[in-house]
Order: structure tokens, then sequence, then C-alpha cells
């Protein structure tokens, strides 16, 4: 039975200082997995002459195959192209080897909005697994396939979906020998930026809050660096951090009310939380050292971080009143920047061996550093909502781009920006899930 679906999307345009980018990133699988789930995307029928802005079934044939869970099988081996139910012929979807199969349709309604409903079966059991119907605005077309591809990913690996997330990222484009850096937000394939502020000097760690409705930053736009909060529902800007010294790294809470964040007024960097309604500060690390880079983990009852206390970088945990101290990570000569996997069993970070930086995975239950990936200068490591993808930055021929690896190391993709460098990626939490009746 096809569910009617009341999809609440949340408008986050900014405001004021917002504009929407031209350059766009585009996305190159340079690694895939051996082997992935076979399944048919038909073409979504289209009733009447309008035309959407959007191909729905091509947005979710390119969110699954980018997943490298799914091996989208070719459309010239269709047998049919069903549109219906009744007119689903489970033999001919096994005869070319599909597993499950999706197909869909889309009209106009005389309001303006789009009509988009699709089906997912199971072809071997033939059994339909899932069905909705959407009706949304033409703009949210895109996030509508985002949205199915969700759906798709949950009901045939039972793990939730990344792809209706979004992505944070700085880019540096160089205008008549003078550098703009900008902090933009899109869509989790690279489509849709918007600029979220825009500055003649460099912008750094973006990181987002649980709710995913705002950003804190580190701006240099007054020649020194300060801590920031914006909004992206109304872009309402606040300065958090402006004291003497450093103001750097902010990573929200998981209740999103605190923030833990680098400071150095006191003369040396030390880990603080900001309590973010009365902006009350509480020193948590108490070190000759350099401690920097914070992140919660995500029951809110510890923070790891970035210290040199034994000589050289190295990743520690805290309770998250700064007691308890303990150092994890012990191999290679190198290891930052560290976050959490939203099940809280793994970290990822960056790890150096010899003169090479590359991203790995820390495994907290037995200690086992796993480097998944073989570039020589990757940084700014974050985990997919779901924990399966880590979003990184590297370069390629001198240039500064985003990538992205499985947690396994087995699905590998560049995202390419039009021109200039791209780098402090950051991935957003997962959006709320759908609300639908039946």
């Amino acid at each position: 039975m096809v569910r009617r679906v009341g999809l609440l999307l949340v408008a986050w345009g900014l405001i004021a200082c917002s504009q929407t980018a031209q350059a766009v990133l585009t996305i190159e699988i340079t690694q895939s997995a051996d082997v992935g789930l076979p399944i048919a995307i038909v073409p979504f029928a289209l009733a009447g002459k309008d035309k959407p802005a959007h191909d729905v079934a091509a947005v979710v044939e390119a969110d699954l195959a980018r997943s490298g869970r799914f091996a989208p099988v070719p459309r010239k081996h269709f047998l049919g192209t069903p549109h219906e139910d009744q007119d689903v012929v489970f033999k001919d979807w096994r005869r070319i080897k599909a597993e499950a199969l999706l197909i869909g349709k889309k009209k106009k309604l005389p309001n303006g909005q789009w009509q988009v409903e699709f089906r997912l079966y199971d072809v071997f059991k033939g059994k339909q697994l899932a069905g909705y119907i959407f009706r949304v605005d033409e703009n949210a077309l895109r996030a509508t396939a985002h949205q199915i591809s969700d759906v798709v990913y949950e009901r045939l690996t039972g793990e939730p979906g990344a792809f209706s997330s979004r992505i944070a990222y700085v880019t540096k484009e160089t205008h008549k020998k003078r550098n703009i850096y900008k902090l933009q937000v899109a869509d989790s394939d690279g489509y849709g930026p918007v600029t979220i502020v825009k500055s003649p000097e460099p912008l750094l760690s973006p990181a987002w809050s649980p709710d995913g409705a705002r950003l804190a930053y580190v701006s240099f736009e007054e020649q020194r660096s300060m801590v920031y909060a914006q909004s992206l529902v109304d872009g309402r800007r606040e300065k958090l951090a402006e004291f003497t010294g450093i103001n750097g790294a902010p990573a929200w809470s998981p209740d999103g009310k605190r923030l833990a964040l680098t400071l150095s007024r006191d003369g040396n960097p030390e880990i603080y939380v900001m309590d973010f309604a009365s902006r009350r500060l509480t020193r948590l690390t108490k070190n000759y050292a350099i401690d920097t880079e914070p992140a919660w983990s995500p029951d809110g009852r510890h923070i790891i971080f970035t210290s040199d206390r034994a000589g050289q970088p190295q990743i520690y945990r805290m309770d998250a009143d700064g007691g308890d101290v303990t150092r994890l990570t012990f191999e290679g000569s190198y290891n930052a920047r560290a976050s959490y996997a939203p099940d809280g069993a793994t970290l990822t970070l960056v790890s150096r061996n010899g003169g090479a930086y590359h991203i790995a995975i820390l495994h907290l239950a037995n200690n086992l550093l796993q480097v998944l990936t073989d570039t020589p200068l990757d940084e700014s490591p974050s985990f997919a909502p779901n924990g399966r993808m880590v979003l990184y930055a590297t370069e390629v021929r001198g240039g500064g781009v985003l990538a992205s690896v499985s947690a396994d190391g087995r699905v590998r993709q560049v995202f390419k920006f039009e021109q200039g460098d791209v780098r402090e990626p950051a991935w957003s939490p997962s959006n709320q899930p759908l609300q639908y009746t039946e």
C-alpha cells in the first residue's frame, strides 16, 4: 500500500549575506567495491507535458551507486519499464539478476506542486518493501529524490541512509592577486552550494550544530582568529569568542547547548567549554602542552582532543568535566583531528607514518588503527551521519579537493571543484525522519 507523505522540508536559504554560488562540486568515483547489491531503477513515468527540473530516478541511481553498497543494473538490460504495481513481472528482473527493483511516476498537480510516487520491491521474494507518495514544490524535487534514496538504502541494508544530509566546506579562489574565502553548504552530492560567509581572510573549522540549523566556524576577517555561530535559517551571526590569543576549533555538544573550543586566553592553548546561552566558560585542561581540536562523544560523556603532551601530537580522551584523561593513540608519530563515529565505536583521524598524512579509523574496542587512504596529504576527516563514509580534504595535482572513503576503505570518490581550492569539510547530522500517515 502506497503511503501519503506530508514532507516537511526546512527552508535554509540564507537571508541577507547569503548568495547562491556559481561554482559547483562534481563527484568522480575513483575506487569502488568489488560487489554491490544489484538494483534496477526504472525511469519514472511522466504524466502530462510539464517536465520537472530534476530527473528523480537519475538522482536516486547516482546516490545509490556512490554509496558503494549498490550496483545499479544498466538500463539497456531491462526487459520492460513498468510504472504500476500490476505491470511488474518479477521473473523478467530475475533474468537480468536484479535483486531489488524501484519504479515510480511523477506528475504536476493543478496547484503547481509535483506528485512523486515510488515503489520498492524485493525481486526474489516478489514482495513490495516500501511505497510512498510525495507532494512537494518543484524546488524540493531533488531533496525528495535524496529522501527516496534514504528509504531504499535503509530498507535494503538495515542502516539509515545519509543522502538527505549536507556538507559544509571552505573554498579559496584568487582574483586579481586577492584571495577570496567562502564558507559554503551544499547537498551531500555537492549540488546547490550556498555561500554562508565570504571573506578576504581565512575561514576555518566549520562545525554543525546537532539540529543542523547552525554552523560554528573560525574567521580571521579582523586579522585575528575569532569564533562565530551562524544560523542557516535566518542568517543571524553571533560572535562567540574574541579573546586575546587563539580562538579556534569549535565543536558542539550533542545536546546543542555547549561548545568545546580551544582558547589561549590564559597564555597556553587549552580546551574550554562554553555554555551557548550564557557564554559562561569552563576550562577543562591545564597542561603546559598544546591541547586543541576537541570533539564530543555521541553520548556527551567524553571529549577527545589532540595534545602534544607526550612530545608529539596524539589523541586523548577525558570526561566532559575534564577528569580522567587517557591517551588513545600510540601507533604512528602523529595523530590529530579526531572525531567520533555516530555509534561511538570508532574515531576517524589524520595519522602520519613516515612523511605522509592519511585518513584512518581507530577502533576503540581493541585500539586497532586502520588506515583508509594512500594519498600523501589528507586532512580534516568527518563522518557521514550514518558512519558509513568519511569526508576529508586532500590534494590533486597541487590543488585542494574534497574526497570521501567508505569506513572499510573499499569505496573512494573525489569531489571536484570547478575553480580554486576546497578544504575544511564537515558532514551535517541526519535530517529528521520522514513524517507520514497511512
